[in-house]
């Protein structure tokens, strides 16, 4: 079991965030990045949303990064760790404009670059970029295919409803061969089968940590599983988040929880299937004392769960 590193103030969700998170700067979040890195956390995650209508700020908060600059600026602030999306609204761009994004950080962070894909879930964002809702999972089946086309194929060519291209040039190609980790986000029955035909992770959303073995399990039955699904992240906590951000009751975990108590139940989530997990934002005072939370995190969490 490998942890994630849980950057603070990157999305202002009711039903997860601290109130000094808020106080937090980029100037704190590179610095916080460079401390993860030194202390053996594996990834760092930016979540997405373009832009999020007055109806939805109570829940949702207003504050959000586009995940592949966010990516981009943790790449240029350290030198192993990997980076990663949580998730990237795959529908709302266009993949070649994707494909080249995230094949430059691949390229300059020398290969340490993964991306979650998932189809979105707020209906008036996409009104508002003119991109059809009814559509997306079309569209996310046909923008990963045109993905891997021009980071794999020398002479990349895709014909599809959405996007097409032919006697065109991609480069540079990702560092990682033959493509950088792509994994999706979310937990219905379609996004499990695009898991299986495309994926090498999976990060569940809205899906029950003990029914994770039954979903794994249905990945790999699909017909065209790739065989490749190698990591399944759950965080401790993110069951507090539930549909359209409503904040929901997570009895598996409190912010009071002790240091054997987040053990025994990040020993749990591995037996469901669980590789990578990250630990809910405390309620403290400022990033001075998360960064001291999180050196305690790596003397007393990580080695027990190594």
């Amino acid at each position: 079991m490998k942890l994630a590193f849980s950057m603070p103030n990157m999305v202002r969700v009711k039903a997860m965030q601290q109130p000094w998170e808020a106080n937090v700067t980029g100037a704190d979040q590179q610095r916080l990045a460079k401390l993860a890195e030194e202390l053996g956390f594996a990834m760092i995650a930016v979540p997405e949303h373009h832009i999020i209508p007055r109806s939805h700020v109570e829940l949702s908060g207003a504050h959000y990064l586009a995940a592949y600059p966010g990516m981009a600026f943790f790449a240029g602030a350290t030198s192993r760790i990997r980076l990663n999306s949580c998730i990237a609204i795959q529908p709302l761009q266009h993949p070649i404009i994707s494909a080249k994004a995230l094949a430059t950080i691949d390229w300059q962070s020398g290969g340490r670059m993964t991306v979650t894909f998932a189809v979105g879930w707020l209906k008036e964002e996409f009104d508002l970029l003119g991109v059809p809702f009814h559509e997306r999972g079309a569209r996310a089946d046909e923008y990963t295919q045109a993905t891997i086309a021009l980071w794999t194929q020398e002479n990349p060519e895709f014909e599809g409803r959405y996007v097409s291209f032919r006697d065109v040039a991609f480069e540079p190609k990702p560092v990682q061969k033959p493509h950088p980790p792509i994994w999706f986000g979310g937990g219905a029955d379609a996004v499990l089968r695009r898991v299986a035909r495309y994926g090498q992770g999976w990060w569940p959303f809205l899906v029950p940590a003990e029914q994770l073995p039954e979903k794994i399990d249905y990945i790999r039955s699909q017909p065209d599983y790739n065989g490749q699904l190698k990591d399944v992240f759950f965080g401790l906590g993110q069951a507090r988040i539930g549909e359209a951000h409503v904040p929901v009751d997570d009895p598996t975990f409190r912010d009071d929880m002790s240091r054997q108590e987040i053990i025994d139940r990040l020993g749990q989530l591995a037996d469901y299937g669980v590789t990578m997990s990250g630990l809910a934002i405390p309620p403290l005072s400022s990033a001075d004392r998360y960064e001291d939370y999180c050196r305690w995190v790596a003397a007393e969490i990580m080695p027990a769960i190594a």
